[in-house]
């Protein structure tokens, strides 16, 4: 990143609703009057909006668009079932086919699959023939999208998840580990800090790591409230992006509400009970001000 440029910083669409359709698109002003320079778009299921024109609407409103790729059961690479390996191999081409038609440039995610607590499976044990198999097929899946990907100038961005969201791929380390068994540069890198809080040793130091690889960033609070709100050092984050020379975009994804009822899961999606616009700017304030600041050390 030269010094004196930030990284563009916008917000996931589902802050604001989900699923996000052609009715929604006035949010766009919103998003970049609160201070946005992308949406985070989660790809859109079959009938769902029409990407071109998300992608135009976005562009009107001076945004950009990133796409978050939804994995399940029935789409998952490391899936010993052919036809969910299949349907997740033709999932990651239509993800690029959404990104193509609304200019997107990068999807990111889960992509390998293994989704377990919120497609409502636990993780099991494999031993290590079943463990290296499951690797090969995600790899294979992941080299077969590759170049489609990479074809049509996009990257496939693979997002490692806390233990509690997937089996397969945790921290970091494991996600560059992924990333080299690809070898493509379809196959890249994100990271999410709501995730690395409960995975990774040191944050800036896994950050390091993954530098080499990292295209995306999502900049979350602990308990995915808005930023200053948790207990994550954003100026040693801030640092470390700056020193590795991160100029991708950074997302705000947050999602979790002020809602601390009894038997209100946190893990449940909720939509926002009231204007939560400046919140959202203090957020990017925030970021952009330790982003700043670290820039000028």
């Amino acid at each position: 990143m030269n010094k004196g440029s930030l990284p563009p910083i916008g917000v996931i669409s589902m802050t604001y609703c989900r699923p996000f359709t052609a009715a929604h698109f006035p949010l766009f002003a919103r998003m970049k009057a609160a201070g946005m320079d992308f949406c985070e778009l989660l790809v859109p299921e079959e009938g769902e909006v029409d990407p071109a024109e998300a992608g135009a609407a976005a562009r009107d409103a001076g945004l950009f668009l990133v796409l978050a790729a939804r994995v399940n059961v029935e789409r998952d690479l490391a899936s010993d079932e052919e036809a969910a390996r299949k349907a997740g191999i033709a999932y990651l081409r239509r993800c690029v086919d959404v990104a193509k038609a609304c200019g997107a440039r990068i999807v990111g995610g889960p992509l390998y699959g293994t989704p377990l607590v919120f497609a409502g499976r636990p993780p099991r044990p494999f031993d290590d023939a079943a463990r290296e198999m499951r690797i090969a097929r995600v790899v294979d899946g992941l080299k077969e999208a590759a170049p489609y990907a990479a074809d049509h100038g996009v990257a496939l961005a693979v997002e490692p998840l806390n233990r509690f969201e997937t089996d397969f791929c945790n921290t970091a380390r494991q996600g560059c580990d992924l990333v080299a068994r690809v070898d493509h540069a379809g196959v890249k890198l994100m990271l999410d800090t709501f995730h690395m809080n409960m995975e990774e040793d040191d944050l800036p130091l896994a950050i390091r790591h993954a530098a080499p690889h990292l295209v995306h960033f999502q900049a979350n609070e602990n308990h995915r409230g808005f930023l200053g709100t948790g207990h994550l050092d954003w100026g040693a984050i801030s640092r470390t992006l700056v020193e590795i020379g991160y100029a991708g975009p950074i997302t705000l994804e947050p999602f979790r509400r002020t809602d601390h009822r009894l038997s209100v899961p946190l893990a449940q999606w909720k939509p926002p009970s009231i204007d939560e616009d400046i919140d959202l700017r203090r957020s990017g304030d925030l970021l952009r001000g330790a982003l700043h600041a670290a820039g000028r050390r």
